[in-house]
């Protein structure tokens, strides 16, 4: 892929961001007025930081509005700043990671719920916004890994096929994975099959990407992707914190560590590519 067609995907990306967030105000107009109640059917939700501060505080479903809206800004500022600093630095890693990045921007699904307690949303539009999440969620997560993988020399040529693939295989799985849209968590999301299995699958991901970035430095001889490295685990921690929050204590670190890994990737990546 020529620097001039990434470009593009970056500015199509920025705009899908920017639809985004237009989205959030616009369910805000009915979302803010609308009392949110957590029914008392919704399970907790689970995760790292769930799992200690759940027995300590209380679901508050206005902290969930927040860790939403935060999760698209995210995407928007920092897709934009991604553009910025690599529009004339040719990175092949820089793709995979402003995709990661990206997905953030599907979190306005979860707004699906709070919704429907207002108008009269047909299942359909539910079982299609919760399989629309799924897909956004992996394709980020495989997106960050593919590109670990690019750090330690696969070919740049491929970046259009590695693409489609991750397209494929995330739809396989976003399509294939049974939904129950009359089951929720505390923190807007359907349950979905399998749950265990494919937190597993995202964890182990997750777990390989930063070890690829570390083995990136030993090939290479780069201690940038040390650093790179660093910045993946920052970013799983900051990703879990804000798509599983469900209290007040969620939204403020899942978008610092969130912030700070991204800040970690491309300032190394930026430092590795700069004078080539």
């Amino acid at each position: 892929m020529t620097l001039s067609e990434r470009n593009i995907c970056f500015k199509a990306g920025i705009v899908l961001a920017a639809l985004s967030i237009a989205a959030v105000v616009a369910a805000s107009v009915t979302i803010i007025p609308a009392r949110l109640i957590l029914e008392e059917t919704a399970i907790r939700s689970a995760g790292i930081f769930q799992a200690l501060i759940s027995r300590f505080l209380k679901p508050a479903p206005y902290s969930v509005y927040a860790s939403i809206a935060g999760a698209v800004l995210y995407a928007l500022i920092t897709a934009t700043l991604i553009y910025y600093f690599f529009e004339k630095t040719q990175s092949p890693e820089i793709l995979f990671v402003f995709f990661f990045v990206l997905s953030f921007a599907v979190e306005t699904t979860r707004f699906m719920l709070p919704l429907r307690r207002v108008y009269e949303i047909p299942s359909l539009y539910q079982l299609m916004a919760a399989r629309t999440l799924l897909f956004g969620r992996y394709f980020g997560i495989f997106s960050l890994f593919i590109a670990s993988v690019y750090a330690t020399g696969l070919e740049v040529q491929k970046q259009r096929t590695i693409t489609l693939v991750i397209v494929v295989a995330t739809m396989i799985i976003a399509l294939g994975v049974p939904v129950d849209i009359l089951t929720w968590d505390t923190s807007f999301n359907m349950v979905n099959g399998y749950t265990s299995l494919f937190r597993l699958i995202e964890i182990g991901t997750f777990l390989i990407t930063i070890v690829s970035f570390f083995i990136a430095s030993y090939i290479r001889g780069s201690r940038e992707y040390i650093f790179v490295g660093l910045g993946a685990f920052l970013v799983f921690l900051g990703r879990n914190i804000l798509i599983n929050g469900d209290t007040w204590a969620s939204p403020l670190p899942g978008i610092l560590f969130l912030s700070l890994g991204a800040w970690f990737i491309c300032t190394q990546l930026h430092k590795i590519y700069l004078w080539l």
